[in-house]
């Protein structure tokens, strides 16, 4: 980067990018990775002629609205508008870093059960981990839904994590520009996003891509035994004109995920990864592409205390009875904690162990912050990782912590977490439970 008196410029094997300043880091944002049809497959970006502006937000992957989310998060996705055209990301530096820095890279995978969220929605705002720590943070925006997760007939399957890898592709080759060290690039994602991360990990053509990852609240436990399920998801999705206008589609969504009602608890997220299509093994080899791959790649997995209590607080039915004095409680816990565990926790710590006994550095971890009922809930990391006041302040994960609280609580998790990508290792925090070898 040169630091010029009105704008950053990077100049990378991409093309030469001119930037933005704000919020004590600077920004690159909504860079094309690559471009895809409907239903095809990402192709890389060719290198842009000129100087490029990259001064706007990434636009969000066209999604159904998320009134649950909304209950959780002030304004979700702010300014972002929505475009199928999304196969973008967004690089933030810190001030004054430059080419032949070589700092570590932290790669942000939003999550949203595969159908919602962003790569550049503000609750991700990644500028106080990028000041603190001194990181690149780049944060990838990727297909969603049934135009990004869910392939069958003459559709291909997991075009999202195709898009990832190409996403990965780029930083490899670009990021030395921003003062990132290809050669420490750690993934970091939460909810379906670690579970995407989990998936890449065991996918081909992501070998050497990077170093570290870091799986947090990924809902491992419903990521088997999907395959009958996606097939009379896409059988009705072959409905759909692929011609049609994308509001349509995405209008259309619900009716594609209504046939996997009748699939057990695998319908809690009904679009996400499926086995045996490119660029993921069959099921029966997945265990042993994680083994292969264990040595070369530095781990830290783990979950929030009470994941599921979020789920409870947004079932009318569910939330009041949680409110009903000490009765409440002692009724709906048991659910929380079982649901917690066979959703989350029990498959993390497998993974960490299989990750360890193929040969690999694996560390897994528990996180618990909160009050009352949504203490550990799911999502309560991320207004620590990324602490957008504007976001977060007034969600009801944090009622009742002052807001100074969840700043100093985040600078200790915001030090684990980078100080795993620069490292491998996770130290203690007062709020994370660390566990590995």
């Amino acid at each position: 980067m040169t630091q010029q008196a009105t704008e950053p410029r990077f100049a990378a094997p991409a093309g030469t990018f001119t930037g933005w300043r704000s919020d004590g880091v600077v920004r690159a944002t909504g860079i094309r990775y690559a471009r895809a049809e409907r239903f095809a497959p990402p192709l890389p970006e060719p290198p842009a002629d000129g100087v490029v502006a990259v001064t706007s937000w990434a636009p969000a992957c066209p999604q159904p609205p998320a009134p649950e989310l909304e209950e959780m998060v002030a304004d979700p996705m702010g300014e972002l508008v929505a475009d199928e055209d999304c196969l973008r990301l967004s690089v933030t530096v810190p001030e004054g870093a430059g080419p032949g820095d070589r700092l570590p890279v932290m790669v942000w995978v939003h999550g949203g059960s595969y159908v919602s969220g962003a790569g550049d929605a503000p609750a991700y705002d990644p500028a106080a981990l990028v000041r603190e720590q001194r990181v690149v943070v780049v944060a990838v925006t990727y297909r969603l839904g049934v135009l990004g997760f869910l392939g069958g007939g003459d559709r291909p399957a997991n075009l999202g994590l195709l898009d990832l890898l190409q996403a990965l592709r780029w930083v490899r080759d670009n990021v030395a520009a921003f003062g990132g060290d290809p050669g420490t690039v750690t993934l970091f994602g939460e909810s379906a996003g670690g579970d995407a991360i989990a998936h890449l990990m065991a996918a081909d053509g992501a070998r050497g891509l990077f170093r570290r990852a870091i799986v947090s609240s990924a809902p491992l436990g419903l990521s088997r035994g999907r395959a009958r399920m996606s097939a009379a998801m896409a059988e009705e999705a072959q409905t759909l004109d692929a011609a049609a206008p994308v509001e349509d589609v995405v209008d259309a969504q619900a009716r594609v995920a209504a046939r996997a009602r009748r699939h057990g608890l695998n319908a809690a997220m009904p679009f996400g990864t499926q086995y045996g299509f490119p660029p993921l093994p069959a099921e029966d080899d997945l265990a042993a592409a994680w083994a292969r791959t264990a040595p070369e790649v530095d781990l830290l997995v783990g979950t929030n205390s009470r994941e599921v209590a979020l789920f409870v607080a947004l079932l009318p039915p569910a939330a009041r009875l949680a409110r009903v004095p000490v009765a409440g409680r002692v009724l709906v816990e048991p659910l929380v904690r079982l649901l917690t565990r066979r959703i989350y926790a029990r498959d993390a710590e497998r993974f960490a162990r299989r990750h360890r006994a193929a040969g690999g550095r694996a560390e897994h971890y528990v996180l618990s912050l909160g009050t009352d009922a949504l203490t550990g809930a799911h999502a309560i990391d991320l207004p620590l990782l990324f602490p957008h006041r504007a976001t977060w302040e007034t969600s009801p994960l944090l009622a009742g912590i002052p807001w100074d609280d969840v700043v100093a609580a985040g600078r200790e998790v915001r030090r684990v977490w980078a100080g795993f990508a620069r490292t491998g290792e996770a130290a203690p925090a007062p709020s994370v439970r660390i566990s590995g070898g």
